[in-house]
């Protein structure tokens, strides 16, 4: 069997000279990738005791549901805003050119309730941070968050500092 990185295709100077893309659509779409991928992340939950899973739209979804089920556990979306149907509370964050906005329904989480993070990719740790502001602004206690890959040269496992975090593959670079 491949090892993960394999199953990642990497995209020299895009979107910008200098920069290699990482690229999870290459792992999804083989089947013993994806396979993989869920089995390597949902290894990082081993030993962890917690009430939840938590990603964000959409990539998020894609490796947070089949960890979930697998274990037994609820699903809980965090989405773009606007799309949730029930009232909410939402979080505007930095992105690297402008803002953006997350919400997540307001009685998804309950105080107390342990919660996982799962999502493909950690790079400058923005989306990450605001997910957990989410989060313990509903008062729960995330335990863990788990990526696929990460992007250490962007060093958004600062943004994380006092968080187990985890990633599956980790590239050096940006």
């Amino acid at each position: 069997m491949k090892k993960i990185e394999e199953y990642v295709r990497s995209i020299p100077d895009f979107p910008e000279p200098g920069i290699i893309f990482r690229d999870v659509t290459s792992v999804l779409q083989d089947a013993d990738g994806l396979a993989l991928a869920i089995d390597l992340m949902q290894e990082k939950l081993k030993d962890v005791e917690f009430d939840l899973v938590v990603g964000p739209e959409s990539r998020g979804f894609i490796f947070g549901v089949p960890v979930a089920y697998n274990l037994h556990k609820p699903f809980i979306p965090i989405r773009k805003k606007g799309k949730l149907p029930c009232e909410t509370v939402s979080i505007q964050y930095e992105l690297e050119y402008g803002t953006a906005e997350l919400e997540i329904h307001r009685d998804a989480i309950r105080p107390g309730q342990r919660v996982v993070i799962i999502d493909d990719l950690i790079a400058t740790g923005g989306t990450n941070e605001a997910m957990v502001k989410l989060v313990e602004g509903l008062g729960g206690i995330v335990v863990k968050t788990v990526f696929l890959m990460e992007l250490a040269g962007l060093k958004g496992r600062e943004k994380l500092s006092g968080y187990d975090v985890e990633s599956v593959i980790a590239y050096p670079g940006k």
